[in-house]
C-alpha cells in the first residue's frame, strides 16, 4: 500500500509541475482557447492528456504528410479517436512535403515544418485560437542546441527552444523524454510509434540516436544541465539586446527607408565586431560580411556590400544601408494634363499656373519650378544613365550627372535611386530631388509656371 501511494504521488506531481510551469512562464490561462499540434506520438499524447486532466480548453490539429503510407493513415485515425475520447474538436489536413521540398530545394523535414506551422497559423486566425501548443521537451532543446552549434550559431541558437514565442507555446519543457515515457506508461496512455525515428539518415535522428548517448556517458543528466544553461543564455540575450537597442539609438539615424550608421561613434565601441553584427542583422548581413565591413572603416569610401534584402555602402562618415531595388525602372510618361504621375518608386505632384507679379521661387530640393513655355510634352521621368548631362542651376556649362552626384557625395547604393525628369526633346530638366537645369528655371520673362513636387510614399 505504501508503494502504491508513493507511485501515485510521483505521477500526480507531473500534473502539478505542468501547471506550475505554465503559471511560472505565464504561458496561457484556463480562459484561453488552445490549438494543440499532435502527431499521435508519445509526446503530443502526453500533452493532450495533461491538458485534459488539468481542465484546459483545447482542440487538436494533425498533419498527414503521407510519407509513411498506411502508417501515416493510421496516425490520423488514431488522433481522430483521441479527439473523440476527450470530446474536443480535431482538424486534420494532408500536406505534400515531398513536392514542397523539391520545389523550394529544401529538405523534407524543413518543408514539413514550414507547411505545418503555416497551417497552424491559418487555423489560429480562422477560428480565433490564442496559442498553438507543441510537445517539445528538454531532449528537443538539447538536440536543437547541438544542431545549431554544429551548423554555426549566435546567441539565439544557444538558448534553444523557448517556452513561449509569440503565438507558439511549449508547455512540456520542464520534462525529459524519459519522464514523459514514465508518465505515459503510468497513465496507461496509448500512442503511435514513428518508424522513421529509428533511422539515423536525418541529422536530428543522428544526434538523438548516436551522439547524445555518448554525451550522456559524460553527463547522465545532460538534459537538465543544458536546460539551466539555456535559461542563463536567454537572460544574457535579453540584456545584450537592450544594449544593442541603446547602441542603435546612439549611432544610427534614418531618413525615409535609408539607415545611416555614424562611423566615428561606431569606432569608439568595444567588441565592435559582435555589436555591429547585431546592428546589421535586421538587414540580413552575415558575420563574414560584418568582418569585411569593419575592415573598410579606415579605407576610402565606396565599398559596397549586398545582402538578400539590402545594400550597404561605406561612405565617408557613415555606413549607408538601403533596401535593394526590386521594382522595375520603366520610364514614367508625364502628359500635359496630368496633376499626378507615379509608379512604384516615384510620386510627382504637378501644378500649372500663371506667374504672379510677386512670385517667389521655392528653394526646396524636392520642388522644381519650371518655365512651362520651354516644355515639350510628354515629359519623361527615368533613372539617370552614364553619359547624362545637364546644366545645374547657377552654372553656365554642362556637367555630367555622374560628376554631379560625386560632388553631392551621394553614396554608391543611393545613386541607383536617382531619377531625372526629361523634356520631350530629351534634355534633362531636373535631377529629381536635387537640382533643376538652369535652362528651365523661372525667369523674369516666364509667364506660366510648371511646378513639380516630389512626394514621399
Amino acid at each position: 500500500m505504501i508503494n502504491y501511494w508513493l507511485f501515485w504521488a510521483k505521477f500526480r506531481t507531473v500534473e502539478t509541475l505542468f501547471s506550475n510551469f505554465i503559471a511560472e512562464h505565464q504561458l496561457f490561462t484556463p480562459q484561453n482557447s488552445l490549438l494543440v499540434a499532435v502527431s499521435g506520438g508519445i509526446d503530443s499524447m502526453v500533452l493532450a492528456h495533461l491538458l485534459h486532466q488539468t481542465g484546459y480548453r483545447f482542440s487538436l490539429a494533425h498533419v498527414n504528410f503521407g510519407l509513411r503510407g498506411d502508417e501515416s493513415e493510421g496516425d490520423e485515425q488514431f488522433v481522430l479517436q483521441t479527439a473523440e475520447k476527450y470530446r474536443v474538436a480535431c482538424f486534420t489536413k494532408y500536406l505534400n512535403a515531398q513536392w514542397t521540398a523539391e520545389k523550394e530545394q529544401i529538405s523534407i523535414q524543413m518543408a514539413a515544418r514550414k507547411l505545418r506551422y503555416e497551417w497552424f497559423l491559418s487555423l489560429l486566425k480562422q477560428y480565433g485560437y490564442q496559442y498553438v501548443l507543441t510537445a517539445h521537451h528538454q531532449n528537443d532543446v538539447l538536440e536543437t542546441v547541438l544542431y545549431n552549434l554544429v551548423r554555426g550559431t549566435g546567441i539565439a541558437g544557444l538558448h534553444g527552444i523557448q517556452p513561449k514565442q509569440n503565438h507558439l507555446v511549449r508547455p512540456l519543457l520542464f520534462a525529459t523524454k524519459k519522464e514523459i515515457l514514465q508518465y505515459a506508461q503510468a497513465q496507461n496512455l496509448a500512442w503511435r510509434e514513428d518508424s522513421s525515428n529509428k533511422s539515423s539518415k536525418y541529422h536530428r535522428n543522428l544526434l538523438r540516436n548516436e551522439v547524445i548517448p555518448l554525451l550522456k556517458k559524460i553527463n547522465p543528466t545532460i538534459e537538465a544541465t543544458l536546460q539551466q544553461t539555456v535559461e542563463k543564455v536567454a537572460a544574457v540575450e535579453r540584456i545584450f539586446e537592450e544594449q544593442i537597442t541603446l547602441l542603435a539609438q546612439k549611432v544610427t539615424t534614418q531618413q525615409d527607408d535609408i539607415i545611416y550608421i555614424d562611423i566615428a561613434l561606431l569606432n569608439s565601441e568595444k567588441e565592435l565586431l559582435i555589436k555591429l553584427f547585431y546592428l546589421l542583422k535586421p538587414y540580413n548581413f552575415n558575420y563574414t560580411q560584418t568582418q569585411q565591413i569593419i575592415e573598410t572603416l579606415y579605407r576610402p569610401a565606396g565599398r559596397l556590400f549586398e545582402s538578400d534584402t539590402h545594400t550597404l555602402v561605406k561612405d565617408r562618415t557613415h555606413l549607408v544601408i538601403s533596401p535593394r531595388m526590386i521594382t522595375d525602372f520603366t520610364p514614367l510618361q508625364v502628359s500635359k494634363t496630368m496633376n499626378i504621375a507615379y509608379n512604384q518608386q516615384l510620386s510627382l505632384h504637378i501644378q500649372q499656373f500663371t506667374k504672379p507679379a510677386e512670385y517667389e521661387i521655392e528653394k526646396s530640393a524636392s520642388v522644381a519650378c519650371i518655365d512651362k513655355q520651354k516644355l515639350v510634352f510628354p515629359l519623361v521621368a527615368r533613372t539617370w544613365r552614364q553619359g547624362d548631362k545637364f546644366q545645374p542651376l547657377g552654372m553656365k556649362g554642362m556637367k555630367k550627372i555622374s560628376d554631379f552626384l560625386i560632388d553631392k557625395k551621394i553614396p554608391l547604393n543611393l545613386k541607383e535611386k536617382i531619377w531625372v525628369l526629361c523634356n520631350g526633346n530629351g534634355e534633362i530638366i531636373w535631377v529629381i530631388g536635387h537640382r533643376i537645369d538652369d535652362r528651365y528655371k523661372v525667369s523674369p520673362k516666364t509667364t506660366e509656371v510648371y511646378r513639380v513636387a516630389l512626394q514621399p510614399y
